[in-house]
């Protein structure tokens, strides 16, 4: 009997210092030790890809945010904010709109539409924006022609986040961010030009604008 308890002491104790031990190594000095090699050698990457202006943290690279006018009143939930047209705008957000909260860039949920191609609804979406996008950037002395309009420019990503639009939705946009914000085309135009990512290691993937960037910089010109 004593034997059969000494024996159960010891392993209890034996299972109590391992259960101590890894709880230490494993819970306290590995993550500590893997959280300051990724601050040293990947701070920006670790913490989010963090951009900032003026000092001040105002989104991530990697996801996207609309700019919209503020509501005329914003107690009320019917009432829908309108694109702020002075900005150079982002994809739509309709990914899971139809059976989710996910419209207006919120990260609590991603993902696609998961509508079919031929669905009603889908097609009158891309309608829709299609009008908005060529009524939005026709401005005196330049048209869109709706045949110009990019795919990016109407339908949402897979994930319903994208940060990046393409060069030629950020190209479509030139002609109104330049009459909005009273700059030369020309300047606009290099200052999109400046902020088009071109493919990873020269062919992977497509170019692309990062939208919070490219209007960062928009600002910074407007207030020079």
């Amino acid at each position: 009997m004593n034997n059969s308890i000494g024996n159960t002491a010891r392993l209890l104790g034996a299972g109590l210092r391992a259960l101590l031990v890894l709880t230490v190594v494993c819970g306290v000095i590995y993550p500590l030790v893997v959280t300051g090699i990724a601050q040293a050698a990947f701070g920006n990457k670790a913490n989010g890809s963090e951009i900032k202006s003026g000092g001040q943290v105002v989104g991530s690279a990697l996801i996207g945010q609309r700019y919209d006018l503020p509501k005329k009143d914003p107690d009320n939930a019917d009432e829908a904010a309108v694109p702020d047209l002075k900005w150079f705008q982002p994809r739509p957000s309709n990914g899971l709109g139809t059976n989710s909260i996910n419209t207006q860039y919120q990260l609590l949920v991603s993902g696609a539409t998961n509508l079919s191609g031929d669905n009603e609804k889908l097609i009158q979406q891309v309608k829709d924006a299609k009008e908005a996008v060529v009524k939005d950037n026709s401005v005196p002395g330049y048209r869109v022609d709706p045949a110009d309009v990019p795919a990016d420019a109407i339908t949402s990503s897979g994930s319903g986040l994208d940060p990046q639009i393409s060069p030629a939705y950020a190209k479509l946009q030139v002609h109104r961010v330049a009459e909005k914000n009273h700059l030369d085309v020309g300047q606009v135009e290099r200052l999109v030009a400046d902020h088009t990512d071109g493919r990873v290691l020269g062919f992977m993937g497509e170019p692309g604008v990062n939208v919070l960037k490219l209007n960062i910089a928009l600002k910074e010109l407007t207030q020079k």
